[in-house]
């Protein structure tokens, strides 16, 4: 009994060096005791974010502007994570470490700091690219897209970089290496800087923007999506994705319908050749009547709008009707396209005339004789044998 006494003894002092000795030289109650400073940091987090923050959120969205809901969005995870940086730095500061480990512990909470300003620019750049949008200025939608592209990953290559200083490792070198680097990537990465100088002359040039509707030559036709660095994105109308390198949009012709001011009509009418002069000319003063009178076609000379006889076809008189729409919508232009073919049967019906088609006028200069002359014919053809036979001729 006295023995397991003592090795019972000598177990709980076993137990209690233990947990003296802990971890980096701090014993497992104060590591409980700093865990439990990092936990009410964690919890002051949750009651931060519960409250304060959706304070400010209702007061930024009774604003006019969304600048300041931008801003808010931008900043809420920074500062949630600012509360766990408080968390570990009052914890560090409990344990008191010395020596490395205090210098270890110290550059964590550097970092940690470092992470928090850089997330929160990061998240800063896109209100600031709303900003400019909402100005009347030079800057297109799409420049703005790349600047804030380029912003951001200019902010993280920067927070990246404080953070390796932090550590002691120096950046120079780094790009300097990095320098050689691109000089090999670049000689074999030239259709990559190619297809970047080709969508920045898309930009400047304004050729297109997101929502066009474009169409290249034996390339691609279809809406502009999205303009990146080395393609853009088009969507066929078949609804096909087409990533399509920027090069080529920037040196081949490009057709950029969504451009247009006007919408263009243009038919030609075949009427039957029995059509009169007089009806030939009151079915074209009717339909000129009807684009005139009319407000969704654009009047001369904002645009050319003819109704005349053009040509004497094979087949058809042919009516030449040339006219422009002030909508551009395609939808749109084919109801008014429907419309107009209505409009020009009546005219054509009520004119009393009809519409031509293609046919053909055969001439036949001798017509070939019937089954019955042709058995009339070699019945006198033998008659006239038998004759000639009785005869001796």
């Amino acid at each position: 009994m006295t023995k397991a006494i003592s090795e019972l003894g000598e177990f709980w002092a076993l137990a209690s060096s233990v947990w003296e000795i802990g971890v980096f030289g701090r014993s497992i109650g104060e590591l409980l005791i700093a865990l439990a400073i990092f936990g009410a940091f964690y919890v002051l987090r949750g009651l931060f974010a519960r409250y304060l923050l959706s304070i400010l959120e209702r007061w930024t969205s009774q604003t006019k502007n969304k600048i300041d809901d931008t801003l808010h969005g931008a900043v809420v995870d920074p500062l949630k994570f600012l509360f766990l940086i408080l968390g570990v730095f009052f914890a560090v500061k409990y344990l008191a470490f010395s020596g490395t480990t205090e210098l270890i512990a110290e550059n964590i909470n550097r970092s940690l700091i470092a992470v928090a300003i850089f997330w929160a620019l990061r998240n800063a750049v896109e209100p600031i690219g709303d900003f400019f949008r909402g100005k009347n200025i030079m800057l297109t939608p799409e420049i703005v897209d790349w600047m804030i592209t380029g912003a951001r990953v200019g902010v993280i290559m920067i927070g990246v970089a404080t953070v390796l200083q932090i550590w002691g490792i120096q950046v120079a070198p780094i790009i300097a290496g990095l320098g050689l680097f691109g000089v090999a990537v670049a000689l074999g990465a030239q259709d990559l800087f190619k297809n970047l100088i080709g969508g920045i002359s898309i930009l400047v040039e304004r050729r297109f923007g997101i929502g066009d509707w474009i169409k290249v030559d034996g390339v691609v036709e279809g809406t502009v999506e999205k303009i990146g660095f080395r393609s853009t994105l088009v969507r066929r109308f078949d609804k096909a994705p087409v990533f399509v390198p920027n090069q080529h949009l920037s040196d081949n012709a490009v057709t950029n319908f969504s451009a247009m001011t006007y919408r263009r009509i243009s038919w030609s009418i075949g009427l039957e050749y029995r059509t009169t002069h007089d009806q030939l000319r009151i079915v074209r003063d009717e339909i000129e009547d009807y684009l005139t009178s009319s407000v969704d076609f654009v009047q001369p000379p904002a645009a050319a709008l003819f109704v005349r006889v053009d040509s004497f076809n094979a087949s058809s008189i042919d009516l030449m009707v040339y006219c422009f729409t002030y909508t551009t919508n395609w939808g749109d232009w084919l109801e008014l396209k429907e419309k107009l073919a209505f409009r020009i049967k009546e005219v054509v019906e009520s004119a009393g005339t009809g519409f031509a088609f293609p046919s053909q006028s055969v001439y036949v200069e001798t017509v070939p004789p019937s089954p019955e002359e042709v058995e009339v014919r070699q019945d006198n053809a033998k008659a006239l044998v038998a004759v000639r036979g009785v005869s001796g001729d």
